[in-house]
């Protein structure tokens, strides 16, 4: 009988103890995450843990991360609310995630792909009367099991080239207001060009930062297009709710919008304001809502810019007036698209606008058009893997596409070009 009952206060001791550990192993147990964005949207994409003790001591095989993604404001389905996240490697790093010999954090690198929603930070979610992708809660569980240590309280959100923008940027124009991000290069001599980003219909509201990582957006201050340009200023506006907003519902071009004549007073203020812009060289381009807008500041103001590169047009061909056409084109425009394309059909937008302004003389428009759209990364299966077709900027943002609407290699001045090495070209 004493057998018995000594095993029982042996376990009880052991559960005690075990728990006593664990409570003192998640006190004040911060990490940080960083937040990169992909062709699909943004992931959270490695986790960086201090530590007490050297980095050298912990193996990737030995944690266990589990994620809560939760809304106030709409609903996440259950699938995506709860789950496991999966650890590719380990490594010793600074605060910041930057890999070192001999560091004094521990950086968890973490599986991501744009069939994992857990990986996300934010959801499409309907709030209010409008459809749109929110950021969202999003707490991780770090659990050492050796050790029994949970890191749990997450201290700082690490977004690479998105945290170099200005994000707090505010323009008003009569009753309109709009929230902009803008990043201008540093030691860049002379005068520069402008891109402006107009964002799809899910990345309005009145944090910038969505309209960077709904989609891949923030890419135009990246290094590698940077280069193409020389340096240029970037500027991204962010429509209160969407930009194709009528004054009674959705306009495609048959009536007019609500915004347009705020947003060119944003991007004419912005211009006017930063002296080391080239006002010859401001370039203006978005996705669905924000290829709408684009066109219609061209329609607007035809002589006011460059050169337009738009994807997965969502101005209906039917409300662009011959005069229009003869107006606009004389204006270089890149269209880019998919056949497969859902939502902004193309044979109601991009295919008959294209070959109205050939027909009217338009010697320097271009349209890329695809089958589909596919993982241009190939890690996620390459020609084999399709995204929405409605998805045609992933090719403008990673500067991939390259064809004309025959399929025959764009060229200028002798030379194979892609749509940004086009676009650092023109001039106004």
């Amino acid at each position: 009988m004493q057998k018995p009952l000594f095993l029982i206060l042996f376990v009880l001791f052991s559960f005690t103890a075990f728990f006593a550990k664990a409570q003192k192993n998640t006190e004040n147990k911060n990490y940080s995450i960083i937040i990169d964005g992909f062709d699909w949207g943004p992931a959270v994409s490695k986790v960086i843990l201090p530590l007490d003790e050297s980095p050298e001591n912990y193996k990737a095989k030995d944690f266990e991360i589990f994620v809560t993604r939760s809304s106030t404001d709409g609903q996440i389905p259950p699938t995506q609310s709860y789950g496991k996240r999966n650890i590719i490697l380990s490594y010793p790093s600074d605060a910041k995630g930057n890999r070192l010999e001999e560091g004094s954090h521990l950086t968890l690198v973490l599986a991501v792909a744009p069939n994992m929603p857990l990986g996300s930070p934010i959801q499409y979610m309907r709030v209010g009367n409008r459809g749109g992708n929110f950021w969202i809660d999003y707490q991780l569980q770090i659990i050492h099991q050796p050790s029994g240590t949970i890191w749990n309280n997450e201290s700082e959100r690490i977004r690479p080239i998105v945290d170099e923008f200005d994000l707090e940027g505010q323009f008003t124009h009569q009753s309109t207001t709009l929230s902009y991000a803008s990043w201008i290069p540093e030691q860049v001599e002379g005068k520069i060009p402008l891109i402006i980003w107009l964002h799809g219909g899910g990345e309005g509201g009145t944090d910038p930062t969505i309209a960077l990582m709904g989609n891949k957006a923030f890419n135009y201050a990246s290094p590698e297009i940077q280069a193409l340009f020389g340096g240029a200023a970037v500027l991204v506006p962010q429509a209160p709710t969407f930009w194709m907003q009528a004054s009674e519902g959705m306009t495609r071009g048959q009536t007019n919008d609500i915004y347009n004549e705020a947003l060119f007073a944003l991007i004419d203020d912005f211009v006017k304001n930063n002296p080391s812009i080239d006002a010859s060289r401001i370039y203006v381009g978005g996705c669905s809502n924000g290829g709408y807008m684009s066109l219609k500041l061209i329609l607007e103001h035809p002589d006011y810019f460059a050169a337009g590169y738009i994807s997965a047009l969502a101005y209906h061909n039917e409300f662009v007036s011959d005069q229009q056409i003869k107006e606009i084109k004389n204006v270089p425009i890149w269209f880019v698209h998919s056949k497969d394309d859902q939502t902004t059909k193309p044979d109601e937008t991009v295919v008959p606008l294209f070959k109205r302004l050939k027909d009217a003389g338009a010697k320097n428009v271009v349209f890329s058009y695809y089958d589909n759209v596919t993982d241009i990364t190939g890690f996620f299966g390459g020609e084999d893997f399709r995204y929405n077709g409605h998805w045609s900027w992933i090719y403008s943002h990673a500067n991939t596409a390259r064809t004309d609407f025959d399929g025959s290699q764009v060229m200028m001045d002798g030379k194979p070009v892609t749509i940004m090495e086009w676009l650092a070209g023109q001039k106004n």
